[in-house]
């Protein structure tokens, strides 16, 4: 049994400590606040913080915990965790083990634009990206396929991309989305119709893949861009051993998550962006066999990794979203997977834990539920470190 301490929560975190807890660790949340896990009977112990990660009083909070605790290992929820984990890797490794890529390669990986020229540099499938710049007319017309995406090069999963459709178009909108963002690139819009497939991998000191796991998202809200809200484990080894060599490209180590879309015309898979830590639908590669917080916490403790079976058609809806979707979707009669198919024996819900931990679905709602209704809706989030 391992000490672990959560940093953040949100869905993935919930599955996380369930995960960790059935494993027989003992749970550490730190820094919950009316979120999923934070009345899950399978933590031991939440550690509320009054500082955000950009708080130079943020990092001795966190090697107070450890402290006080006993924290072995330590495992992020968010980009920001993750952020902060690599930035202040020397800092931290005295008092607690993990991996994480030193933060000049972390920078890299979460930067969107340099993760473009990259793949565009060693021939990785990727979607026609223009690189960063400050002056927008700087940039040739004709070089400019539209439709197109405006993509803030460091964000959080949708935020702040923008679809345009003429130059004129573009012109307007990309002014108002660098000021709010920071710095931006332009990407051809992959059109509808393909598949979103999201990719998680575990590389150890050793460059060596120790697992993976490949989920496809089938529905997601809102229906351009959105949040997964249903999705099925599947298999497909190409895209996990391309998605492997550009890790140890950028010299990757420890847990990384990729999400990438189908080209309808091609059916190649193209890389659209590298998540440094869980993700939201991480359940479904649970329910699926593949034991994330197993496999993270023994691979920064250098402990031995256990051969874990993979199933393939294991589902995993977010009930919220699903909601959401299908009073919104004018495809929600004609859908597959059925909508309507609410329950199963393969069929698992991402803002649920289980039958006998049923608090986080319920504070869970409810606070979302909260958030929707709220007036202090926050647009802007730093992801700057240090």
């Amino acid at each position: 049994m391992c000490n672990v301490l959560v940093l953040g929560a949100g869905t993935q975190g919930l599955a996380i400590v369930r995960d960790l807890k059935k494993s027989g660790h003992r749970v550490i949340l730190f820094g919950g606040k009316h979120n999923y896990a934070d009345t899950s009977r399978y933590v031991d112990v939440i550690v509320s913080c009054r500082f955000t990660p950009n708080d130079s009083k943020y990092l001795e909070e966190v090697k107070q915990c450890i402290v006080k605790y006993k924290a072995e290992t330590i495992i992020p929820m968010g980009d920001v965790a993750a952020g902060f984990l690599s930035f202040h890797k020397q800092e931290l490794l005295p008092y607690i083990k993990y991996k994480m890529p030193n933060y000049e390669e972390f920078e890299v990986a979460i930067d969107k634009n340099q993760l473009m020229a990259l793949c565009k540099e060693k021939g990785y499938p990727h979607p026609y990206t223009i690189n960063s710049t400050e002056d927008i007319t700087s940039i040739d017309k004709s070089d400019i396929p539209f439709p197109l995406l405006i993509k803030p090069n460091i964000t959080c999963g949708a935020r702040g991309m923008t679809f345009v459709d003429s130059y004129e178009e573009l012109l307007e909108k990309y002014p108002t989305i660098q000021k709010e963002y920071g710095d931006c690139h332009l990407q051809k819009y992959v059109k509808q119709g393909g598949a979103q497939v999201e990719v998680q991998l575990y590389v150890d000191e050793n460059k060596k893949l120790v697992n993976s796991s490949v989920i496809y998202k089938y529905r997601w809200y809102p229906e351009k861009g959105g949040s997964s809200c249903c999705a099925k484990s599947v298999r497909n080894n190409k895209i996990v051993d391309v998605l492997y060599h550009l890790l140890l490209d950028l010299n990757w180590v420890g847990f990384a998550d990729f999400d990438t879309i189908e080209d309808p015309d091609t059916g190649e898979l193209l890389i659209m962006e590298l998540n440094p830590r869980v993700p939201a639908c991480v359940k479904c590669a649970i329910e699926a066999g593949v034991h994330w917080g197993e496999i993270i916490t023994n691979g920064y403790l250098n402990l031995p990794q256990k051969e874990y079976d993979y199933y393939e058609g294991e589902f995993l809806r977010h009930l919220g979203f699903e909601v959401l979707w299908f009073l919104k979707s004018p495809n929600r009669f004609k859908t597959k997977p059925n909508w309507f198919k609410l329950f199963g024996k393969h069929i698992h819900y991402q803002d649920m834990s289980d039958w006998t931990d049923p608090f986080p679905f319920i504070v869970g709602t409810a606070h979302n539920i909260a958030k929707v209704f709220s007036n202090k809706e926050k647009k802007k989030v730093n992801y700057t470190i240090g």
